[in-house]
């Protein structure tokens, strides 16, 4: 049993299964949110932890070889912002098996002249999210036809959320015969598989790193610290979006080029220590960087700005603040980040350069910015 006391009350915690030790995946943390007063900060994610690639990839992979996939069209959705990473990091993993599949992230950002899906995650900051319709016809065939369904979190409590995506998503797609939910942990209990059956009418199967339960006891005398609003406008120009990337769907893995990774680490030393980040729902393309500069023998970690806003203390002991970079007008954070310990600092973004000049400050001239072409 792990039991920590919050600012916000007591989360007590208990390991079923595991292939990780607890403490390898996960630390906690307290959000500045009345409807849910704690958090799970995952070690492995590369969200709000300083995190290896390799490590990042042992999850991904350990994930993608649960799944057995019997029927396709197959389609995969990751949960923005906090999954949308690891979700595509899961799919590339399955690409070796699974060759008529597509991936697709939720997000918050409202294109005009594009069919989207609406869901809630009701417990967020930023209740509504979107799951835009492919506009490629082969893409569009799939998400309309596809007969398996894997939804990633990177963690699941009630499940809640999940459901009501798979329930809006079954509107589009009167196929559909089976749904995966994948997560790092899972704390929806042993019987979750079932009630999640029911509550959306078709076999669910869950796939875990590790799975349990948990319990969380609001302190009565806490009350929520007022919180600059986590959605602005939530409209986007299309030309600040890369398509390309998984929003508006993708089937292959993303790749660096060489040229690109030659320029980002120009003048380094072989063993510098180098912090690539990802901005908002924009993480996979740090991961990916990422794992091209280890595979180059320098030492990366990777991490990804947020719009949460997490309380210091537990797991948190730093945090920045600026404004979003998608031009919302709210702010974003970016956590127990100490620019000094790294050589290079590299924010990976879709948004334009100069979106980023707050942040750039905040982290110091060893930072530079890449935006990959679309």
């Amino acid at each position: 049993m792990q039991q920590v006391e919050l600012a916000t009350g007591t989360l007590k915690c208990r390991v079923q299964k595991a292939d990780f030790t607890f403490t390898e995946l996960c630390d906690f943390a307290a959000r500045n949110n009345q409807k849910r007063g704690f958090l799970f900060v995952s070690k492995v994610l590369g969200k709000h932890w300083p995190t290896t690639p390799t490590r990042m990839r042992q999850i991904h992979d350990y994930l993608a070889q649960s799944l057995t996939i019997t029927a396709t069209p197959c389609l995969f959705i990751a949960l923005a912002e906090t999954a949308t990473g690891l979700g595509q990091g899961v799919f590339e993993a399955t690409l070796a098996q699974q060759h008529d599949s597509l991936f697709l992230h939720s997000t918050r950002y409202r294109v005009p002249g594009r069919q989207a899906i609406i869901f809630q995650e009701e417990h967020c900051h930023a209740p509504e999210q979107l799951l835009y319709e492919p506009l490629h016809p082969p893409h569009r065939h799939i998400f309309q036809n596809a007969r398996e369904l894997v939804v990633i979190d990177d963690e699941i409590s009630t499940g809640t959320t999940l459901c009501h995506l798979v329930n809006a998503y079954r509107r589009h797609n009167p196929y559909l015969e089976r749904v995966h939910f994948v997560t790092i942990t899972d704390f929806s209990g042993e019987k979750s598989s079932a009630l999640f059956s029911s509550r959306i009418g078709l076999p669910v199967q869950m796939h875990a790193v590790l799975s349990g339960d948990f319990s969380f006891t609001p302190d009565p005398d806490w009350m929520a610290e007022p919180a600059p609003p986590a959605v602005g406008n939530n409209h986007c120009d299309f030309e600040q979006l890369i398509e390309s990337f998984g929003r508006f769907g993708i089937d292959h893995r993303i790749d660096i080029p060489a040229a690109d990774l030659v320029r980002l680490s120009a003048g380094l030393d072989s063993d510098a220590r180098i912090l690539v980040l990802g901005t908002g729902e924009f993480m996979h393309l740090a991961f990916r960087l990422g794992l091209a500069l280890e595979a180059r023998g320098f030492t990366v970690v990777v991490q990804a700005t947020t719009r949460s806003p997490i309380l210091i203390g537990a797991a948190i002991q730093k945090r920045l603040i600026f404004l979003d970079n998608y031009g919302e007008g709210i702010y974003n954070y970016l956590y127990n980040v100490d620019s000094c310990e790294y050589a290079r600092i590299i924010i990976c973004h879709e948004t334009p350069t100069d979106t980023l000049d707050e942040l750039v400050q905040l982290l110091g001239s060893h930072c530079v910015t890449y935006r990959p072409c679309s």
